[in-house]
């Protein structure tokens, strides 16, 4: 029996039904929103008699890993809700889905750099209130911009999204350099030196000891005048207010933020007033296409490790001898 409380979609859930019994209880589908600690899963659990479990954000950790599940699917590229240590000890592999938003996130970092750069938010806002023409202009004079084409974006990180967001750009005329110390190709071999080259600076590094706060006061001061700021990956990566400083004083002329520490943006952050800013409320990965694709790798995963095979994504390999 497999519990599945991860939104999940499309052949992989047909194909995780044909080895074994599924009961599909998505956490999302729930109002008001539901996740379940450690203690609420094992409870659901044993009311199944569940030994398979495929979870995107509820806690498995505690008691839950004491049920004698067979293997834990985590739908997430950073399997962080799932307390890997305590299912080694206890031999359960765990799985994830390296990569499984990488194109939805590319195509959210777009969106912000064409909203950031040809404004168009405040555009919008414009039309909305009938103010087309104001303050005795008009819209080709308060709008005009630089396109990206024959620009330079400099990519920090070339995981799965990098290398999405890589040929993306490229598609669209953009030169792309990158900094990655674990990437053969990446082009550059500093932050300092990626961010003086680049007229668009994109994150996309995992957040470690190494890379919290690599981008701050220094690094918004050593980007070009009028130079564009994208990250969406994680709030962690970036001093917020130093950005905000850049931001206020024009030296860092726009950026598109998806994702703030503790899942929100204070509403009187001065960041929020400024109109060469796009916010949006971490949304890269959600998409139908993100549910397909987590749903086939965990069920492909599954079924290897149910037929005694070795899975592809195992985030503690360990216990697989």
């Amino acid at each position: 029996m497999a519990l599945v409380t991860a939104a999940c979609r499309g052949p992989g859930l047909d194909a995780l039904a044909r080895v074994c019994d599924v009961t599909y209880d998505p956490w999302l589908d729930q109002r008001p929103l539901r996740i379940w600690d450690g203690a609420a899963l094992a409870e659901r659990v044993d009311a199944l008699g569940a030994t398979v479990l495929v979870c995107e954000a509820d806690f498995v950790s505690g008691p839950v890993l004491d049920r004698p599940l067979r293997v834990i699917g985590s739908t997430r590229g950073d399997p962080t809700n799932v307390d890997i240590a305590g299912a080694t000890a206890r031999g359960i592999p765990v799985l994830h889905t390296p990569g499984r938003n990488a194109d939805a996130v590319a195509e959210l970092t777009l969106a912000l750099l064409l909203a950031v750069t040809r404004r168009l938010v405040p555009a919008d806002r414009d039309v909305r209130a009938g103010e087309v023409f104001r303050d005795g202009t008009i819209p080709y004079q308060r709008f005009r911009a630089w396109q990206i084409a024959g620009r330079t974006a400099g990519l920090v990180g070339l995981g799965a999204v990098g290398r999405a967001v890589r040929w993306r750009l490229e598609a669209l005329g953009m030169r792309v350099i990158a900094f990655d110390p674990y990437s053969a190709d990446a082009t550059h071999d500093s932050l300092d030196k990626l961010v003086a080259d680049a007229d668009v600076v994109s994150m996309h590094a995992i957040v470690t000891p190494e890379t919290v706060g690599m981008m701050g006061a220094e690094q918004f001061a050593a980007m070009a005048p009028g130079s564009v700021y994208l990250n969406t990956a994680r709030a962690a990566l970036h001093d917020l207010d130093a950005l905000t400083d850049a931001l206020r004083s024009g030296h860092v002329g726009g950026a598109g933020l998806d994702h703030f520490e503790g899942e929100q943006l204070p509403v009187d952050h001065p960041i929020a007033a400024l109109d060469t800013v796009v916010l949006t409320p971490h949304i890269g990965g959600a998409t139908y296409d993100t549910e397909i694709n987590h749903a086939a790798m965990i069920a492909d995963d599954i079924g290897r490790v149910l037929r005694g095979e070795r899975p592809e994504h195992c985030a503690n390999p360990e216990v697989l001898t």
